[in-house]
């Protein structure tokens, strides 16, 4: 039996091409590689054709697949978690469906990873939007002033919440689209937390990792399109976990104080917002943050 160096793991829900897509370019990108590798894709009972698409796909050998259905969608983190469960190497990889691999990416994040892993944990590949442009990929751990910098100020803007470093970076957290490591140190984390549904799974997971002397990085040489910060945008749902996001960290993880200072700044956010969903007649902005508002 062959031995597997590294699992990359994928969930997929509802993503037929874009799934497809992922796989085309992982399998592209690691061709001739003298990683011994496996992909495992975990379907969240997709109804839009993903299923027999990935059946047949995993069925070529060549594609280095093994496909594997659950019966309702769980989640991102429980989906991972699953699909972590199944692999085999001493390394993971935890990739979102909605990614391309470009160029030798994979194995670079790799053998850097192997080479320095007494002290990095977690590695991440800095992302990039559709046209190639950098999409921010590194951040710091959500403190009163990083949520408020997020939620009123455009923080990412002037690169006071999320950035996209240049070169090798020690970070407090990286994007879940893609995050390297070692599989028994996911597993002796316990992995993503199960009660979180989406967003806000790899902050936890990497708060944890850091609280107990577990460090991550970001590699900038290994570049990788992400396609999801473009398509949640304008959506109701995905702001809603947002919020949702931030109230379970704050409660997990913080002081009561400092969840009561959560929730203004959330409420303060979700205000503003609905007043310019009135004036401008905007039913989104009214619909949306209404609900926020409540939430918090």
């Amino acid at each position: 039996m062959v031995k597997i160096d590294l699992s990359i793991v994928i969930v997929s829900y509802n993503t037929k091409k874009i799934t497809q897509d992922c796989l085309d370019s992982i399998n592209r990108s690691l061709s001739g590689t003298k990683i011994n590798y496996e992909i495992i894709v975990v379907d969240n009972d997709s109804h839009d054709g993903s299923k027999e698409i990935l059946k047949k796909y995993s069925s070529d050998l060549k594609n280095h697949t093994l496909y594997f259905q659950t019966n309702a969608n769980l989640g991102f983190g429980k989906g991972n978690n699953f699909g972590v469960k199944k692999t085999k190497g001493k390394y993971i990889l935890l990739l979102n469906s909605d990614t391309v691999v470009l160029n030798r990416s994979i194995e670079k994040l790799f053998d850097f990873y192997v080479s320095n892993e007494e002290n990095i944990h977690f590695l991440g590949a800095k992302l990039l939007n559709k046209d190639l442009t950098p999409q921010p990929s590194a951040a710091r751990f959500f403190t009163l002033p990083v949520v408020f910098a997020t939620l009123l100020l455009k923080g990412d803007y002037w690169g006071l919440t999320r950035s996209s470093p240049n070169e090798l970076k020690k970070v407090d957290w990286i994007s879940g689209a893609c995050i390297l490591t070692k599989r028994s140190l996911y597993q002796r984390l316990g992995g993503f937390d199960k009660n979180i549904f989406m967003y806000m799974e790899e902050v936890d997971l990497l708060y944890r990792a850091r609280k107990l002397g577990y460090f991550t990085y970001i590699y900038p040489p290994s570049q990788i399109i992400h396609l999801g910060s473009a398509s949640s945008e304008g959506k109701t749902f995905p702001i809603l976990q947002v919020y949702k996001g931030f109230l379970f960290f704050y409660k997990k993880h913080y002081s009561i104080f400092s969840l009561f200072g959560l929730h203004l700044i959330l409420k303060l956010k979700a205000a503003i917002a609905y007043l310019i969903g009135k004036i401008k007649s905007n039913r989104y902005l009214v619909d949306t943050y209404g609900q926020a508002f409540w939430i918090s």
